[in-house]
């Protein structure tokens, strides 16, 4: 009965997992808290894009709803690959003064934030105009 647990609480985690649609991935750390794992890009928009992309599809969060940086660059804890960036949907995590820096970003700093539906934003390419 043990393991059937062990295995159900697992499978629940892994099934929280997925590839957002630039390329980026996102693993659940718990219910609110989640990081996003760069493969080959690693720009600043892709992050926020996947954020929101797991965020809404995984942990069914609405258009409104906040997302901040938990922890900006650093090593992964649920992959161990070398940088990912910890996200989450409780702004009372690990004591964060949330900080909306609008639109022009210098980086991912605990506190930063922004609505799903803005970060959603980043997902979409931006037209090169001639």
């Amino acid at each position: 009965m043990r393991v059937l647990a062990l295995i159900a609480t697992a499978t629940s985690f892994v099934s929280m997992a997925g590839a957002a649609p630039n390329g980026f991935r996102a693993e659940a750390i718990n219910s609110t808290d989640f990081e996003v794992i760069p493969r080959s890009r690693n720009d600043i928009s892709g992050y926020w894009c996947a954020a929101a992309d797991f965020a809404r599809r995984k942990l069914g969060a609405g258009w409104t709803q906040p997302i901040y940086v938990l922890r900006g660059f650093g090593p992964s804890v649920t992959t161990g690959r070398k940088t990912a960036v910890q996200f989450t949907l409780d702004p009372g995590a690990a004591g964060l003064v949330p900080s909306d820096q609008g639109w022009i970003r210098s980086g991912l700093k605990p506190g930063d934030s922004m609505s799903v539906q803005r970060a959603q934003g980043f997902c979409e390419p931006v037209p090169v105009r001639p």
